[in-house]
């Protein structure tokens, strides 16, 4: 069943950040991509101490668009095109990259005073070539306006594309599916052949792909074209993503994504040079280009 199922398993790599934990499955050696999908964190689950929170100081990306979507806790978002927002949980954040922008993440005030929560999602998604030096923007669409898919024991709200016959506002610049699958004990939900390319991840609780076990924190890429049923016996939380499949290869090192190497060199060299835009409201602190960083493509 599982060669049936299952095309490729990718096991997280964990980052210990100081309070809370990332378990990040894209990109990896087995794999850089799933559709427009380059890099897959699970951010927590943790509760920080009281007075504390996350600090990811402004830091810099090109040639890709972030996607923030929390299970618990907030963050306020800041760019240097101006953008000012709050995330929450079930809401997206989107920010597309272009040609380059700075940002930065921070725990709000008002959940450093009782002790942040932080769980969710963060993902990056490579852009088609026509797109990768577009205009920088930033979106951000709230939980409300995000469909919600029921079956009996389950609920899923679609984040981006178009899944079981809903479409989510969300902007996409290449066909992408994107779905929080939230499953009740004995809840099941459909998993359809929607994309070229799709792959599975649980990142709370328990669930089974046609009876086969799905351990927590490892991205299940599926065969394409296939069927099958996704339930939980217990209660479980499951993202969904993919999308079309790319037919040329992108390179990731550090926050830069490209389908051409020297571009990333410039990226590089304009960083450390002080050639991007600040992020006004945050603009004394940055993150230095690492000598080795912890993200990368295996080409």
């Amino acid at each position: 069943m599982t060669d049936e199922l299952i095309l490729q398993t990718i096991l997280p790599v964990s980052h210990d950040l100081g309070g809370f934990k990332v378990h990040r499955t894209l990109p990896s050696r087995p794999r850089t991509m799933v559709g427009p999908f380059i890099f897959f964190d699970q951010m927590g689950p943790a509760h920080l101490d009281i007075g504390t929170g996350i600090d990811v100081r402004p830091h810099p990306h090109i040639n890709l668009a972030t996607v923030t979507y929390l299970f618990a806790g907030a963050i306020d978002h800041r760019d240097s095109i101006g953008s000012v927002a709050t995330i929450e949980p079930g809401a997206v954040n989107l920010m597309t990259a272009g040609h380059g922008i700075a940002h930065s993440e921070r725990s709000p005030a008002s959940e450093r005073a009782v002790g942040p929560e932080l769980s969710g999602i963060q993902t990056w998604l490579a852009l088609p070539e026509a797109d990768e030096e577009r205009d920088p923007a930033f979106e951000h669409v709230a939980k409300a306006e995000l469909p919600v898919v029921e079956t009996p024991g389950a609920r899923a709200r679609i984040i981006m594309g178009s899944l079981w016959g809903q479409t989510a506002p969300t902007t996409t610049y290449a066909q992408t599916i994107y779905a929080d699958i939230v499953l009740d004990a004995g809840g099941s939900v459909p998993i359809d052949a929607s994309a070229d390319e799709r792959a599975l991840y649980v990142a709370i609780g328990d669930a089974t792909l046609d009876g086969m076990p799905l351990e927590p924190m490892a991205l299940y890429v599926l065969r394409p074209g296939t069927t099958a049923t996704l339930r939980s016996a217990s209660g479980g939380r499951v993202m969904l993503c993919g999308g079309e499949a790319f037919t040329t290869p992108r390179h990731v090192w550090w926050n830069f994504v490209s389908s051409s190497r020297d571009r990333i060199n410039q990226a590089k060299a304009d960083w450390t040079a002080g050639n991007f835009p600040k992020v006004p409201g945050d603009d004394v602190e940055f993150i230095p280009i690492p000598a080795v960083p912890k993200t990368v493509s295996y080409p």
